[in-house]
């Protein structure tokens, strides 16, 4: 899937996705597991990547690619040469980065930089379409799931296609797409005259926690958890480290900056300040209750 179809399918411009891998931070990490749910979805990080440079360079590649709207050829074509030349590539014997011990490992691959320019791209349009939704949602007060529905579709994403329920329902706290690596899934906001007799109920959420695999130099037995519905009787959920919402953990990222940032200034300062950004309702439902209970104590003060 090139970029250009990335946005056809979502059906919007760029600028709210840039906006979200340009708030994400930089994490270094060895093994997949150690970044799963709200922390993938506010953090950019590849596995096996022990130095800055490398992870660096593939975050400056991704952001380019989405701002410039390079397909995954040009964005491969360029960030290849550049890990070949600092050694990031194919399979090698590496000393992992806490024990020393050597370990073999695949490094980059052009199957690789696919699967990180499609997550992350993927990702980052739906984050930017979560705060376009929000901000129709007195118009558009239901959403529903969309799946492409051909023969790459996963029969569990199958299943959810056609479902609407109320922007606000807990349901897209977990099942908000992607739900996987290439998922391809979207969501539509409706009308009230389009969503009210199709909405469902609220459905029961379930979470069941898997065995995603034992660290093999530490003897650590990892677990994570997965947040889904039954649907005709089967456990439906995303896949492990895709519970997270992007787009609404982007938003609650950006609330808690700004509260930081008024905790620490003058009263009579923060609370100009807070005073017109809670008339914002996406700002203002972002924010945790604590903060929302201290940013209303001071707008009484």
């Amino acid at each position: 899937m090139k970029s250009e179809d990335i946005q056809a399918i979502f059906g919007m411009q760029p600028e709210a996705a840039i906006a979200y891998l340009e708030s994400k931070k930089i994490h270094v990490s060895w093994d997949w597991q150690d970044m799963l749910d709200d922390a993938h979805a506010t953090a950019f990080t590849v596995a096996k990547t022990a130095k800055m440079d490398v992870i660096d360079d593939i975050y400056s590649a991704v952001l380019k690619a989405a701002a410039n709207g390079q397909t995954f050829e040009q964005f491969s074509d360029e960030l290849t040469p550049v890990l070949q030349r600092k050694g990031w590539w194919g399979k090698q014997d590496v000393a992992h980065p806490e024990t020393g011990e050597a370990q073999t490992v695949k490094l980059g691959s052009p199957h690789r930089l696919k699967t990180i320019y499609l997550t992350n791209m993927q990702s980052a349009y739906m984050a930017g379409r979560y705060v376009e939704m929000i901000e129709a949602v007195e118009t558009h007060p239901y959403w529903m799931y969309i799946s492409v529905m051909d023969n790459r579709t996963r029969p569990s994403h199958a299943a959810l296609h056609g479902m609407v329920y109320e922007a606000e329902d807990g349901f897209w706290n977990s099942m908000y797409p992607p739900l996987d690596f290439r998922c391809r899934c979207r969501v539509r906001p409706l009308s009230e005259a389009r969503g009210k007799g199709r909405v469902l109920p609220s459905p029961k959420m379930e979470t069941k926690v898997v065995d995603i695999g034992r660290n093999e130099f530490t003897g650590e037995e990892r677990f994570a958890e997965r947040i889904g519905i039954r649907v005709d009787g089967k456990f439906i959920a995303p896949n492990a480290g895709f519970n997270g919402n992007q787009g609404k953990s982007m938003l609650q990222s950006m609330a808690r900056t700004a509260v930081d940032k008024a905790q620490a200034t003058h009263p009579d300062i923060a609370r100009v300040a807070l005073k017109d950004m809670m008339k914002n309702e996406r700002f203002k439902n972002s924010l945790t209750e604590s903060q929302l209970q201290w940013v209303n104590q001071l707008l009484k003060g």
